[in-house]
């Protein structure tokens, strides 16, 4: 995880698309879950997951909760 323009930032890579489709709906699920929705971009192989909370105008431990969460999927 790192930072990019205010967002914490990953850039997960898959094996094939369908991984990392597979990937990003479990991102969806978790997120869900804790009401704190990131931003995902599914490319071919890859999966980037960006996180900030809006309201508050910055990171959060929301952000932090949610990558904990994701790392958790690997």
């Amino acid at each position: 995880w790192g930072v990019e323009q205010g967002a914490l930032t990953r850039l997960f890579e898959f094996p094939s698309y369908k991984d990392g489709l597979v990937f990003a709906s479990a991102v969806g699920y978790l997120a869900d879950k804790l009401n704190h929705h990131p931003d995902l971009h599914i490319g071919y192989g890859k999966v980037r997951v960006a996180t900030v909370t809006h309201d508050a105008g910055g990171l959060t431990s929301f952000d932090f909760e949610l990558a904990r969460r994701v790392d958790g999927l690997i």
